[in-house]
């Protein structure tokens, strides 16, 4: 008895576990396939990027650069006013432009105004808007802004972290499916081999979705603040130089002084040599990276942060915080010196945005994006030939084989649906939804049932 009701619970279990792999597919599928389709757009927009910007991001290759006082009063001859930069980032090599990073009214979150100086012609050779910390220029923000919330602002941000919270729940169902079923699937021929070959695309392309959902998920609101509040928790938070100075009275420092808002002002007492002062103090600190972002102090209780930015392998991120009369270093973080989990963070990041490893990176990505909206394709394909066939159920309820599992197990599988709704919110509230609208189909079902039955007497 005990391996009868053992085998009956597996195959209620697997009902369950094929018709919720069935709904995810069908109402969460065209979210996931529009993530996967911006996100291929996303990665092979670079080279596109770098050919339509061309003049803007380079300049001239013979002659010595000036230095970034220099610079900075181009900038400002340019401007019309004498603004300094809140930002700047100096040419990584010979040939590149310096990008000088100014925070202007009516810019959005994470936005700039940059001004590209040819370091060796003073030349100002491009006005754009840049965002975010990788600098993205306009192309690739409109892009990223799809691809992360459908250019809808916040709102729009529920679908990427819906997207991102069902695949991996996708994916390893469909490992599952697949392993319960694999001799199944040897012998299907026919029309049926498009199943076939949707549970072998699945199994191949299965770590690449996990690792989409698990780095889309530390990007995402709801998720994202819980993954953040457990590193925090846990002491697995990245790292970062603080610019505050201590007091000498009250020797309190507000740690967090450097993010209190995106527009802030740089101090008046700041001077233009400031800038060839403090990228000389963090040359000698140890900052060895090309791609460097010096940052000034809004005020005078602040230090200079100094940074680098250069992502690609070997990841170059160190910081230092810079006195800003003396130039001595305040604080300084090393990436070496990172928890495991916070260097995990910080690649996976650069892994899904195809920066880690260059061109290499931003085609194996492209290819498994390519590869999930195949799954999709061929998931709604399956799903037409279901909902053209004559006979049977052809959509199932989910809510049915859950009824007939024991009470135990029930629980068990309660928790786990609670336990993930408090962890991904938007999973959560979508989870919920679906299992009224589940059980409202069921419930209209067994009634029509019996009223045939009924009729049939």
């Amino acid at each position: 008895m005990t391996v009868h009701s053992s085998n009956r619970t597996g195959k209620l279990l697997f009902a369950l576990l094929s018709r919720l792999h069935l709904y995810i597919g069908l109402f969460v599928g065209p979210f996931i396939l529009i993530a996967a389709l911006s996100g291929i757009a996303y990665l092979l927009s670079p080279p596109l990027e770098e050919w339509l910007y061309h003049d803007t991001l380079y300049g001239v290759t013979q002659g010595e650069p000036h230095s970034l006082a220099e610079q900075i009063t181009t900038a400002q001859q340019y401007l019309g006013e004498p603004t300094l930069p809140s930002a700047v980032r100096p040419a990584p090599a010979l040939g590149d432009t310096t990008r000088l990073m100014f925070s202007e009214p009516g810019l959005g979150p994470s936005e700039h105004r940059a001004l590209f100086v040819d370091p060796i012609t003073l030349k100002v050779t491009g006005d754009t808007t840049v965002y975010g910390t990788s600098g993205i220029l306009p192309l690739r923000t409109a892009i990223d802004h799809f691809h992360r919330q459908l250019l809808m602002g916040e709102m729009g941000r529920l679908y990427s972290e819906l997207a991102a919270s069902w695949l991996w729940l996708a994916a390893l169902g469909g490992i599952t499916l697949w392993i319960r079923q694999r001799r199944t699937l040897k012998a299907l021929s026919g029309a049926h081999t498009t199943r076939q070959r949707h549970a072998t695309l699945g199994v191949v392309l299965s770590f690449g979705l996990l690792f989409f959902s698990a780095t889309g998920l530390t990007w995402s609101q709801w998720a994202g603040s819980n993954i953040a509040e457990l590193r925090h928790a846990w002491g697995w938070g990245t790292p970062s130089a603080s610019t505050a100075l201590i007091d000498t009275d009250s020797q309190v420092a507000d740690e967090h002084a450097e993010h209190h808002g995106h527009m802030a002002m740089v101090a008046t007492s700041i001077t233009l040599e400031d800038f060839d002062r403090a990228l000389s103090a963090a040359r000698k600190a140890g900052l060895s990276a090309a791609r460097i972002q010096l940052t000034p102090p809004s005020s005078s209780q602040e230090a200079w942060r100094v940074a680098e930015i250069d992502r690609q392998w070997p990841t170059q991120v160190d910081q230092v915080a810079l006195h800003p009369q003396s130039m001595a270093v305040t604080d300084q973080t090393d990436f070496t010196t990172f928890p495991l989990a916070a260097k995990l963070t910080r690649w996976g990041i650069d892994l899904h945005m195809g920066v880690l490893f260059g061109i290499a990176n931003q085609i194996v990505l492209a290819l498994i994006a390519a590869g999930l909206v195949t799954l999709m394709v061929w998931g709604y394909v399956m799903a037409w030939r279901r909902l053209r066939t004559a006979s049977g159920q052809r959509f199932p309820t989910v809510t049915e084989p859950w009824l007939m599992l024991p009470l135990t197990t029930q629980l068990g599988v309660l928790f786990v649906a609670i336990t993930l709704g408090v962890a991904l919110p938007v999973l959560g509230v979508s989870l919920a939804c679906f299992i009224v609208i589940d059980a409202l189909r069921w419930s209209i079902k067994k009634h029509y049932t019996a009223r045939s039955l009924d009729a049939h007497q």
